[in-house]
Formats: C-alpha cells, structure tokens, sequence
C-alpha cells in the first residue's frame, strides 16, 4: 500500500506539502482526560486570541480559501477542517471527545493552525492518491449512509474503490473513519504556503509522539512534496 500525491495537483499548488503518519498496533480504547485538557487549554488560547470577523485574514486561513476557490468550491459554504475547528471554538463549543486519535489530531490542528486528519487503514482499498476528483467517484460522507458523487475537479482523497475524504479535507468518509477499534491508521497533515516542509516536518514529528505517548503501538512519518510524491505505508 502507498501514499500518493498526483502530480497533476502540484500544477495547481506547487508549494504543497504534506505530512503523514502510519501508525501500526495501536490501542484506541478509552478515555483520555488529559488530551481533553489539552483541547480545552488550546480552545482558551484560541478564544484569547482570535475573533470570528478575523479569522479569514489570518494566512494559514486564508491559504485554504484560496485553495478551495481554485477547485471551484465556495470557501464560506464549505471550510477547510481547520477553519471549521478555529469557528466552533470561537462561537463557544467545546470540541466532544471522539476517540484518542481524533482527539490527538484534533488537538495538533488546533495548536498549529494546520489541517489534521486521520483514515483507519484497515478499511482502505489499495493506494491512497491525493488527487482531482474525475466525477464519478463514490462517497459516503461521515455520520451518514447517504452516497454522494465527488464533484469533477475537487480535490480528494481517494483508494481504488471511492473517495476517502472530499474537497480536500473538508468531509471525511464513513467507510475509513477511525474508531476505538482502529488497530492501524494514518495521519495526515497538509501544509501550503506561508506552511512550510520544515514546520510540517515538525507537526507530524509532535503527532508521531503523541500517537505513541497515548496509543502505543509502532509509528513511522514523512513528508512529502513536489520532489518526493509517494511513501510506501
């Protein structure tokens, strides 16, 4: 199984980075009272910090807006994850535990700014390709059975069967979301400019200890980019 980034998509967005994690043998069962004090600090911070008329002008914001118009998709109805996280936070929500590993890329993505997201690889289908949607692939969003068609030209995560994650990081799929049962995973992290491989290097190096610190389990990572598109996982 490997990791790919089409090379099509660096026409679009040549400082792309993207950092991952592969994370084997890990135990996702049960609470963590400590990661859920680490939302809640970085959801104080963020509250300290920002205001929702903002937001949209800060430039790890920013960047995904201009992104997404790039694909044809309408930054106000549909946000990058992080952007949607910074916006619960700032209307006064608590983000809910899900499980430790959404937990800790939730957290990470909240610290540094930065799209963090996550596939249970037991249920993947091949190659994962970061890629163009042709328009004729299938998905069932998270939280639902209803099948939806990946628009022509978006950008999504996809495995030989259906897209894994549509418009970027937008909306994960049902079919490979991680839950307490996840043995093996994948995390994923997504950098373009002003993010840099050096800062994403950093950001996948923070997840990797905290899936270990709070999962056990084996982890290795990457980085990958315009030079180097693909990891074996």
């Amino acid at each position: 199984m490997k990791f790919m980034i089409d090379p099509t998509i660096f026409e679009t967005f040549p400082g792309l980075n993207v950092g991952i994690v592969r994370a084997k043998g890990v135990n996702n069962h049960g609470d963590c009272p400590d990661l859920q004090e680490k939302i809640k600090n970085v959801q104080g911070k963020i509250r300290d910090n920002f205001d929702e008329g903002t937001l949209a002008e800060c430039p790890k914001i920013q960047n995904w807006r201009n992104a997404y118009t790039l694909f044809g998709a309408k930054p106000k109805k549909h946000r990058s994850s992080v952007e949607s996280l910074y916006r619960m936070t700032l209307e006064g929500r608590d983000l809910r535990s899900i499980n430790r590993l959404v937990d800790i890329y939730n957290y990470v993505s909240l610290m540094h700014m930065i799209p963090v997201g996550g596939d249970d690889l037991t249920q993947v289908q091949g190659d994962i390709v970061l890629r163009f949607a042709k328009g004729d692939e299938p998905f069932f969003p998270l939280g639902s059975d209803e099948l939806q068609t990946a628009r022509e030209g978006e950008v999504v995560y996809a495995d030989e069967r259906e897209v894994l994650c549509r418009r970027w990081n937008w909306r994960e799929s049902e079919k490979t979301k991680m839950t307490e049962e996840t043995k093996d995973a994948l995390l994923v992290s997504e950098g373009l400019p002003p993010v840099t491989a050096e800062e994403i290097k950093l950001i996948v190096t923070d997840l990797s200890r905290m899936v270990q610190e709070y999962c056990g389990g084996e982890t290795s990572l990457s980085v990958l980019g315009v030079t180097i598109n693909e990891s074996q996982l």
